[in-house]
């Protein structure tokens, strides 16, 4: 009995870990990369201003003619400070009618903050339930982690704002609880990655040609 007892509590455990799982804790204050002296850090290794040029206007992006969002991700991967931390950022800009297509965060919940608006959000649990929103500039979102969801930006030409939006489009900041919190494109994932034609066709119960189409279409 005390064996099956032991067994039990070592089973909740298990479960309970994977459902509070994150990224790893340090033991330290921060990391820095390897082969460099802690004494020799600044405050400049925990400044990013990657983000500066990254908005809407002249000698900017320019989202003239544009249908897709354009990200720029803020991980680990191009901001070092954030080894370890648990946190990174994303910014989109939103040209006016454009999507950002379906996808998730293996990773990660998503805290969606909207710079300019108004954009819809949306995302389907896992008892394929649809919940979607219309958001305002100062309106906040949560997207759970690994869920799959979408925004989508429909308006117009607004004015220039100070965080970077408007200009012809929208803009919201991602946040993530991950400095690492990584990406699936359901339309990347499924028709640029190699699958067989006739295995998506059988799917998605469409024919091979227009699966076809649809990988050429993304291909693009």
């Amino acid at each position: 009995m005390a064996k099956l007892c032991s067994l039990i509590a070592f089973a909740f455990t298990f479960v309970f870990s994977l459902a509070n799982a994150a990224d790893p804790d340090i033991l330290d204050d921060f990391l820095v990369p390897p082969g460099v002296d802690p004494n020799t850090i600044t405050r400049q290794y925990f400044t990013y201003t990657g983000l500066r040029q990254f908005k809407t206007g002249k000698g900017n992006v320019n989202l003239t003619g544009e249908t897709t969002v354009k990200i720029a991700r803020v991980t680990k991967k191009v901001f070092p400070a954030l080894e370890g931390l648990g946190v990174s950022v994303f910014k989109r800009l939103y040209p006016p009618s454009s999507v950002n297509p379906p996808h998730y965060h293996p990773r990660s919940a998503e805290l969606i903050v909207v710079l300019d608006g108004p954009m819809e959000v949306g995302f389907v649990d896992s008892t394929n339930k649809l919940f979607v929103q219309t958001l305002q500039q100062g309106d906040l979102f949560v997207v759970p982690k690994g869920l799959v969801h979408f925004e989508v930006y429909s308006q117009g030409a607004t004015p220039q704002d100070d965080c970077g939006g408007g200009g012809g489009g929208g803009a919201a900041l991602a946040v993530f609880g991950s400095s690492n919190p990584g990406i699936v494109s359901l339309p990347t994932s499924l028709f640029q990655s190699g699958i067989k034609t006739e295995v998506l066709a059988k799917a998605f119960k469409i024919d091979e040609e227009t699966v076809g189409k649809i990988m050429k279409a993304n291909s693009k």
